[in-house]
């Protein structure tokens, strides 16, 4: 066993874990923050996306341990009451069908307008790249990423 200290969503915490335990599993399991999904368990389907450090990662890939130090964001921790620009516009745009891929997408999405303020829809679609959405809405996510860009620039 191993201890790492990060903050997640804010929140300082410390747990001991198994060296070859995910980041994924940590956030879920350990701290019941299940918004962030597993999906394929090998970085190809962006379900359980979360920002580490302000970049956007795919914590199925990431060990616990490498997370130490660390600052990690999950869905949760984008707003607690949906608020944010890109949940708002995933709803209003129908950017959401079954759900299962949303939070990664959205947390892909954050990372792109956090370095992008005005993306075009080549540069939307280049940064979901690495997001799978099983419902295949890929057309309103996109339109969705582009009204909460909008939205954000309007603030």
């Amino acid at each position: 066993m191993a201890q790492v200290q990060l903050t997640v969503n804010g929140r300082a915490i410390s747990r001991d874990v198994e060296p070859r335990t995910l980041l994924v599993h940590l956030l879920r399991d350990a701290l019941g923050l299940t918004g962030t999904h597993v999906g394929c368990d090998t970085s190809q389907c962006g379900a359980c996306t979360v920002h580490m450090d302000g970049r956007g990662v795919k914590s199925c890939t990431v060990l616990a341990m490498q997370a130490d130090g660390s600052t990690v964001t999950t869905i949760e921790g984008l707003s607690t009451d949906g608020s944010h620009a890109l949940q708002r516009a995933f709803k209003e745009e129908h950017g959401l069908q079954c759900g299962f891929c949303t939070p990664g997408m959205i947390m892909s999405a954050a990372d792109l307008l956090a370095r992008n303020a005005n993306p075009t829809e080549h540069e939307i679609r280049e940064a979901l790249e690495g997001n799978l959405c099983r419902c295949t809405g890929y057309h309103n996510i996109v339109k969705a990423v582009q009204t909460a860009a909008r939205t954000m620039q309007n603030a």
